[in-house]
């Protein structure tokens, strides 16, 4: 029988419409199961399930709500290589990179146990004469998160633990790829004792999506994708009144300086540009190779390309495992072909890789290109594929002028030994997250992570104090009391009502 993945909502999960959509193991290009699509009239259910879960859970304290995470993190340290398992069957990642990827989100987690003292407001007595005024920072209702595939399991715990902690109620749409994960996650928040209601998950596609940027009971929208869905997420819930931060796509450059520890830099490019098969936001797709370190960087890279160990990610001696479909495979090979096609140098061909008893898997292996333009598709456009394209540049100028042209502005990357250039280019490139001789710059839980330019729309970060901010709204409460002493307070009330602007004295 086929297994059908359903939706979770008021704590159960829930048989969604007719549309359904299969689900592959990307390294056998077996079908495993299928999901079910939500209609309209189910993730407005799924909405409505929310608000009504909401004014109890908002009443709680935040102590209590911590408790809860404590517990939902405990949860996951303990079944953290069945999750693991989950994202590496659907997803294609090796079972190592898919570990680390549920530690980055358990991070989150870490932070938002720590709401009580994130929620605390300002306070300041006698703002004027026996008048004091505070803050408070309050949930926002029920908010939605829309995934991606490439992390099913980090992404949404980058948003929903400190929306919940916040004391809002969240539905999840996560990618109908690989939604097995997100299932589990919800089923450890159950386990948790996280009350039914608060956390909810919608699977389908545009149909659900549009429910969710249009409905009035919701008050926030948190999205990570490609650069056209964020600006339609963004502009569509906008419209709406909602509160949105939509993260968008990349092409992140790594700049390699003359002085650079090769060797280091190397092995960071590798990782950086190869792990997780490339369907990374914050992979390095760009080298950039200043005055003459480009030829001994290829002469290095080339070998190291070619031996990478590709194949089934749940073979704990693979370093990259398959693409996530056959169509985004298919698009992959397409940028390859178009690369070769304007004239860039193809280094090493992953499009001949062939795994032996996986004919049928999502294959490709890495690529490297040189001699590469910043008018080539291959430079211009993310391809969210392992291919690293080089580009030589004359000067470090040239290098962060290419990078500050660039419509994305997700993350970057300088190595050099050198503490000025390093200091110069973090204050002046224009992109949200920087690494010196760091490759893959993501901020911990307690920093909040986003990019610039075309990559993020909506001011506010993800996860971090941002995070904490997003999901809630300030209030600003001024106060006075009636006292028995007569204060020059009370004398101002005598003289009856006044007309114009009040002041504090």
């Amino acid at each position: 029988m086929t297994t059908v993945i359903s939706n979770y909502v008021g704590g159960q999960s829930t048989v969604a419409g007719e549309r359904t959509q299969t689900v592959f193991n990307p390294a056998s290009g077996e079908a495993t199961a299928v999901v079910a699509l939500s209609s309209v009239a189910e993730t407005q259910a799924a909405i409505a399930n929310a608000k009504a879960a909401f004014p109890a859970w908002a009443a709680k304290t935040p102590l209590t709500r911590a408790r809860i995470l404590f517990k939902f993190k405990q949860l996951i340290e303990d079944n953290i290589d069945h999750l693991a398992e989950l994202i590496t069957r659907e997803h294609g990642k090796v079972h190592s990179d898919a570990k680390g990827e549920v530690i980055r989100g358990l991070e989150v987690v870490e932070f938002a146990c720590g709401i009580p003292h994130l929620l605390k407001g300002e306070h300041t007595e006698s703002v004027g004469t026996a008048v004091d005024a505070w803050s408070l920072n309050q949930p926002l209702g029920v908010v939605a998160g829309i995934t991606p595939f490439n992390f099913p399991a980090m992404v949404p715990m980058w948003m929903f633990p400190v929306a919940l902690a916040c004391g809002n109620c969240f539905v999840l749409k996560p990618s109908e790829k690989d939604p097995s994960a997100p299932l589990f996650l919800a089923e450890l928040l159950r386990q948790a004792g996280l009350p039914d209601g608060v956390f909810n998950i919608v699977n389908g596609d545009k149909e659900a999506v549009d429910v969710l940027l249009t409905n009035d009971d919701i008050e926030a929208v948190s999205f990570v994708g490609s650069t056209p869905i964020a600006e339609y997420i963004y502009s569509t819930a906008s419209a709406y009144g909602k509160r949105v931060q939509a993260l968008g796509g990349a092409k992140n450059h790594m700049v390699v300086m003359p002085d650079a520890d090769l060797d280091q830099a190397v092995n960071a490019l590798m990782g950086a540009a190869y792990g997780s098969a490339g369907e990374r936001c914050m992979a390095i797709s760009v080298a950039v190779a200043v005055g003459d370190v480009g030829d001994a960087l290829i002469d290095k890279l080339i070998p190291r390309v070619q031996a990478l160990k590709v194949g089934d990610g749940m073979n704990p001696e693979m370093e990259m495992g398959p693409l996530v479909s056959r169509e985004h495979l298919a698009k992959v090979t397409a940028y390859v072909d178009s690369g070769v096609e304007q004239g860039a140098k193809l280094l090493v061909d992953g499009r001949t890789l062939q795994v032996e008893g996986a004919e049928q898997g999502y294959f490709i292996g890495g690529c490297l290109f040189d001699e590469v333009t910043t008018d080539m598709t291959i430079y211009q456009e993310e391809i969210f594929g392992p291919v690293l394209v080089v580009v030589r540049v004359p000067d470090y100028a040239t290098a962060v002028r290419i990078i500050n042209d660039h419509e994305y502005g997700n993350g970057t990357a300088i190595f050099t030994r050198d503490g000025d250039a390093a200091r110069q280019f973090t204050h002046e490139i224009q992109v949200g997250m920087v690494g010196v001789n760091v490759p893959i710059p993501v901020p911990m839980a307690f920093h909040s992570f986003g990019g610039w330019k075309r990559s993020l729309f909506g001011p506010l970060h993800m996860h971090g104090t941002d995070g904490v901010r997003f999901y809630t709204r300030k209030k600003a409460v001024t106060s006075r009391w009636p006292t028995g002493i007569r204060t020059s307070a009370e004398v101002v009330a005598e003289k009856g009502a006044e007309f114009v602007m009040p002041t504090m004295k």
